[in-house]
């Protein structure tokens, strides 16, 4: 019978998840990665995070299978979706659609620009979800989809038609980066990214099904050199928040936005919020309404450092704060915020945090001491690894008993590269080592590979001071 699930990491976490803080970055200003209920680390980015029903949806690209951008025997990964009460504890719903299908793989694998930017709302006249992505295997750049719940599945539909590069070339660099806005009488509007105009940002209506454009083009925001608009409404005014200048995976890109009384303008100058995104690229403001209030969560994908696989990147989301005039005050880059009914955040206590690196290679690697709380068998040991450029051989994982100074070898366990993906995830090992309690052990990770590397989750300084840099993992005694 299981007696006991060691390491009090893992009990911390599922309780700072329990009380709806949301974390940014540690302490000291390290990023730190996001982790789902099943301890695997949220693979989602480029997309938005949509609240529907008293539940938070957070949309995004996937790369956990390999996607590398330009390289074109990477694979594409699909589209996933996560489910959240409180912004802080999210559950792994899976694909928006099946991505794995000959069609999409021409469409979206490291042979083309790639898939991007999913983005939803809901239509209420015709009671259902539409879901657009980002695309540049056709002329207009977009395909789009529509679903019966949140989650999926969905179902694409026919390919829509904008005004807006409606007669280049299919498979070209014509529209990119957008969002979907709906606006308070339900008419919808698609913010784009022109890159025909080097980048300016373009508004135009939909139809009432929110399938296709009108040929309405409302508004021109930017003369160029941006991209990534997020378009909201508040009190009466309209902004488009944008990545000032455009930077493609970049880290510390700025954020600018225009306001205007009217989608159809005219728009204010452009007024900068945050020179770096705070380490990021902007890539959402979501319109959450609550019972007393109403927030805007801001959202910025962390970059990270322009890798082709961005199974490494991190999240910035944080409110939007606004002066009494209706402009939006410079952003503060919070490390840890709580939203609460009045709109306001703030930063809050933590420890034991985590971010995934990729640092075991050539003679690099990790040794982890551990002390056992009680007598018995190891059978099941959770680690969360992952792996990053094609190791051309597995993860070592080597457990020894180091009482008393000594170093006693017990068992090597080999981890497939198969088995391993490139965002960090839980690999259960079954070692059957037997311990002994309050006696010292000591596992190492390791490889025998000449190419690539292997990650892990590493432990950043929070608040806590006895919380020392480790492993995240844990182990079941039987």
């Amino acid at each position: 019978m299981i007696k006991s699930i060691t390491l009090s990491i893992i009990a911390i976490l599922i309780f700072l998840s329990a009380i709806g803080q949301v974390k940014n970055f540690s302490a000291s200003g390290q990023q730190i990665t996001k982790f789902d209920h099943a301890g695997n680390a949220v693979d989602a980015h480029d997309g938005m995070i949509a609240y529907f029903n008293g539940t938070y949806y957070l949309y995004g690209t996937s790369y956990d299978c390999g996607f590398e951008w330009n390289n074109k025997i990477a694979p594409f990964c699909g589209f996933k979706v996560y489910s959240s009460k409180d912004l802080a504890s999210w559950k792994d719903e899976g694909f928006l659609f099946d991505a794995q299908n000959p069609v999409w793989q021409t469409r979206c694998d490291g042979k083309t620009y790639g898939c991007f930017r999913p983005h939803v709302v809901y239509n209420r006249k015709y009671g259902q979800y539409v879901l657009w992505i980002n695309v540049y295997d056709n002329v207009i750049g977009y395909r789009v989809f529509t679903g019966k719940s949140p989650l999926g599945p969905f179902v694409e539909v026919a390919e829509p038609e904008l005004a807006t590069n409606n007669n280049m070339p299919a498979a070209g660099l014509n529209n990119g980066d957008h969002d979907l806005f709906v606006d308070d009488d339900g008419t919808a509007y698609l913010a784009l990214t022109d890159w025909r105009a080097k980048g300016s940002i373009v508004i135009e209506q939909l139809k009432d099904d929110y399938l296709t454009g009108t040929g309405k083009i409302t508004a021109v925001i930017t003369d160029g050199q941006t991209e990534a608009p997020a378009l909201f409404k508040r009190n009466g005014t309209y902004y488009v928040t944008y990545s000032d200048p455009n930077c493609g995976y970049c880290s510390g890109t700025g954020t600018s936005y225009k306001s205007a009384s009217s989608v159809a303008g005219p728009w204010s100058p452009a007024r900068k919020i945050s020179d770096n995104s705070c380490g990021g690229q902007p890539s959402f403001v979501s319109t959450i309404k609550l019972r007393e209030d109403t927030i805007f969560l801001y959202g910025s994908d962390l970059w990270n450092n322009a890798a082709k696989n961005e199974a490494l990147a991190n999240f910035y989301w944080a409110p939007l704060s606004f002066d009494p005039d209706g402009s939006i005050k410079p952003m503060e880059c919070l490390k840890f915020f709580r939203v609460t009914n009045k709109n306001t955040a703030r930063n809050e206590d933590s420890s034991k945090i985590f971010k995934a690196v990729c640092e075991i290679k050539g003679q690099d690697k990790k040794v982890q001491s551990f002390t056992a709380d009680r007598t018995g068998k190891i059978n099941r040991f959770n680690l969360t690894v992952l792996k990053s450029g094609y190791p051309d051989a597995g993860l070592i994982v080597d457990f020894y008993d180091i009482e008393g100074g000594q170093h006693l070898f017990l068992k090597s366990y080999q981890i497939s590269t198969d088995a391993i993906g490139w965002s960090a995830k839980n690999v259960v090992l079954n070692p059957g080592i037997e311990i002994k309690k309050n006696r010292s052990y000591q596992f190492v990770l390791r490889t025998e590979s000449t190419t690539g590397c292997f990650g892990y989750a590493k432990q950043v300084a929070g608040y806590d001071s006895n919380s020392a840099p480790g492993v995240r993992y844990s182990y079941i005694i039987e």
